[in-house]
């Protein structure tokens, strides 16, 4: 391996070790703004570095054909070590002010969707109840008005087989409650 190739590798070290301070640093700040379960920070630890050992492994070997020198190491150390120093404050902010972004921009979604979607819905459910309600109060009084005579004319043409039927006390009831009942909503009287 030429020098040429062992300083690229070397550079490209440097960044994936910045890069990998840049992600730990906003994984930290994420998962410490929505309080992952305590269990849970384990895993995700144990994810976090599978995937930064994927990622510099695999920048590796298109770099240098995956050969592993002392210059990688010092490579991601000097790249960690500069970002914790400098940029590790700067990360931080920035992922904090884009989560503040990202639930602001998720409130005002939420607030339109209830303004656009559910008080429409709600003033048309109200605007179908009051019409049913006025369905209801003319289908009353139509039934009413022309039912009435009809069951004035059935009770009249049916008076004398219900005279002649012997009803068992508890249907008389029943049928006395029931006509009672027909009289006092659908009777002029």
């Amino acid at each position: 391996m030429n020098l040429h190739t062992q300083w690229v590798t070397l550079l490209w070290m440097f960044a994936c070790g910045g890069i990998m301070g840049i992600a730990f640093d906003s994984y930290r700040v994420v998962s410490g703004q929505l309080r992952f379960p305590r269990w849970s920070v384990h895993l995700l630890d144990v994810g976090y570095w599978i995937a930064a050992s994927l990622f510099v492994f695999r920048t590796l070997y298109h770099v240098n054909q995956g050969e592993l020198r002392f210059y990688v190491f010092l490579g991601l150390f000097i790249g960690v070590w500069i970002h914790f120093l400098f940029l590790s404050f700067i990360t931080e902010r920035f992922v904090v002010n884009l989560i503040k972004v990202v639930q602001k921009i998720y409130r005002i979604t939420i607030r339109i969707l209830e303004l656009a979607v559910l008080t429409p819905l709600k003033w048309l459910l109200k605007c179908v109840r009051m019409l049913l309600g006025f369905v209801w109060i003319v289908l009353f009084f139509m039934g009413r008005v022309t039912l009435s005579p009809i069951w004035k004319l059935l009770r009249w043409v049916s008076r004398p087989i219900w005279k002649n039927l012997r009803w068992p006390d508890r249907l008389h009831s029943i049928k006395n409650g029931l006509a009672a009942l027909w009289k006092r909503w659908f009777s002029k009287e």
